[in-house]
């Protein structure tokens, strides 16, 4: 299937010959859904913090600090936003009969109805020359207004990363989402030189962008808090594109003949991440901002999940530690073995007690020397996500798992019912250590669960292709790290997936209500 003529490209993108035939094998053979147990709940599998944990985790955190832990926040940011706009290009795409009808309600009547309170506002009318405070004439420039924000002849905002674009208003300064994420990165995450470190992968399209607005603004952020920001950027490595294929799982050909590769999702994350070197990292979507008057929950919950992190990872090293020091292991193996089970939620083999020393000893080992996450759990409330489980993991254990709905057989009317008493759901609200207690760098590629990717449905110029994603950043990529959830509030869960979602009072201004 890989012609003489395809060399050259798997030799640009970094593929070899026998990684495309790997995968255009898992194509035919499918991947497996994710053995779910039981769904992960507080008592079960998540941590419910009081206020007293709340602080005293907190001073754990900032004892990391003190004692020089390096703390980077990592923001993947490669997404376009087009998505964020699907209804708004359906409209333009639609008849004039057909847009009329769409905007007497739904998302289009909405977001005309309320045009004048989108941060970008400002811009759109300028580049209309509509009043957007004559609802008649707004109404009556509905497609001139949607295609001006949307188009290259406007504010292009169809094309561009949701990282560049107004979201927020705050006087009179419209803000990014990169411009929030510094402020919440000047919050939590500085360290006692006053040093804030983040990193924004991009696409390779975008990166310029990025760079302005941060060239900008910079000034103003490093004078408001008196901090020195390191921003740096990365973007997914093109050996992690997978090969699309038709229907008939045949690889799929551009029209010049060229084989397709897509971008293989955000697990591709994972050598980004893996490139990076600091003692505790925070990872947070882009699109997960809110105002800086609205950030008290956020920065209290991240800096209580940093120190739960940071807590528990002294602990282990302290054993792991201890264990390297012991010659009479029986009593101290035991206690690692309760604190497994007990605090880390580790499910420990059935026949554990007939291990001798050695074997216990290479089994506390094995799995107390693994990169460590914590991650928050926000309660149900209708919001879409992955959610945490009691799955089967990487080498048939049961663990705590973050599961897509992709990753679960929905015709299983088991699996579906414990979908059903599920009660909390994946924000993507990560703290994450990758050193082991010497230090030293995990290689994060080792504890990648292969078997967690998923075939999705696609299309180009108007033909039908399967794309096959990697395992996830957050689940399938970190199926075999040491693993905590604890409960956060939907305060801290605040993402844009459609234009309109800036509407809500999360994202308006602090006199302004909801809309």
């Amino acid at each position: 299937m890989i012609k003489k003529d395809d060399h050259a490209l798997l030799e640009k993108k970094g593929i070899s010959t026998e990684k495309v035939e790997k995968q255009l094998e898992q194509f035919k053979l499918g991947f497996p859904f994710m053995d779910i147990k039981k769904a992960a709940s507080v008592s079960e599998g998540i941590i419910s913090l009081d206020e007293e944990q709340k602080l005293m985790f907190t001073d754990q955190f900032r004892t990391g600090i003190d004692e020089g832990c390096n703390v980077l926040k990592f923001v993947p940011a490669s997404g376009a936003a087009s998505r964020m706009f699907k209804d708004l290009f359906s409209f333009i795409d639609a008849d004039k009969s057909k847009q009329e009808e769409q905007k007497k309600s739904g998302p289009i009547n909405d977001f005309l109805t309320h045009v004048k309170y989108f941060a970008f506002s400002e811009d759109l009318q300028a580049a209309t020359g509509v009043d957007f405070n004559n609802e008649k004439a707004v109404f009556e420039n509905g497609a001139t207004i949607i295609s001006k924000l949307l188009l290259p002849d406007g504010l292009n905002y169809g094309n561009y990363p949701k990282g560049v674009l107004k979201f927020h208003l705050s006087g009179d300064k419209a803000t990014t989402p990169i411009e929030e994420h510094l402020t919440e990165g000047a919050a939590y995450g500085q360290s006692n030189e006053a040093i804030v470190n983040i990193h924004f992968t991009v696409s390779e399209d975008h990166q310029t962008l990025f760079e302005g607005i941060v060239q900008k603004n910079l000034p103003l952020y490093e004078a408001k808090y008196d901090a020195n920001f390191q921003i740096t950027y990365s973007t997914q490595k093109s050996y992690t594109d997978t090969i699309a294929v038709d229907p008939d799982n045949s690889p799929f050909r551009k029209e010049d003949g060229e084989l397709l590769f897509r971008p293989g999702g955000h697990g591709a994350l994972i050598e980004n991440l893996n490139e990076l070197d600091a003692d505790i990292i925070f990872i947070k979507n882009i699109d997960n901002v809110v105002p800086e008057y609205r950030l008290k929950d956020t920065i209290q919950y991240k800096e209580a999940l940093a120190g739960v992190l940071y807590f528990y990872q002294q602990k282990i090293f302290t054993y792991i530690e201890e264990l390297d020091k012991s010659t009479d292991d029986s009593e101290l193996l035991d206690e690692i073995l309760d604190f497994m089970q007990v605090e880390l939620y580790i499910s420990l083999p059935e026949n554990i007690s007939s291990y001798n020393d050695a074997e216990k000893r290479l089994y506390v080992q094995s799995k107390l020397n693994r990169p460590m996450r914590v991650c928050g759990m926000v309660k149900n409330e209708g919001e879409p996500g992955g959610g945490p489980f009691w799955g089967v993991g990487k080498h048939g254990e049961t663990s705590l798992q973050i599961v897509e709905g992709s990753q679960i057989d929905t015709n299983n009317a088991e699996k579906t019912k414990l979908v059903e008493q599920s009660t909390h759901f994946n924000p993507v609200d990560l703290i994450c250590a990758t050193k082991n207690y010497k230090g030293e760098k995990f290689d994060l590629l080792e504890y990648v669960d292969p078997k967690t990717g998923f075939i999705s449905s696609k299309s180009l110029n108007g033909k039908s292709l399967k794309a096959l994603e990697l395992p996830g950043l957050w689940n399938g990529a970190m199926s075999d790290w040491t693993t905590l959830f604890v409960e956060v509030p939907i305060s801290t869960f605040n993402p844009v997936k459609t234009v309109n979602d800036l509407l809500r009072v999360q994202h308006q201004p602090e006199t302004t209500e909801a809309h």
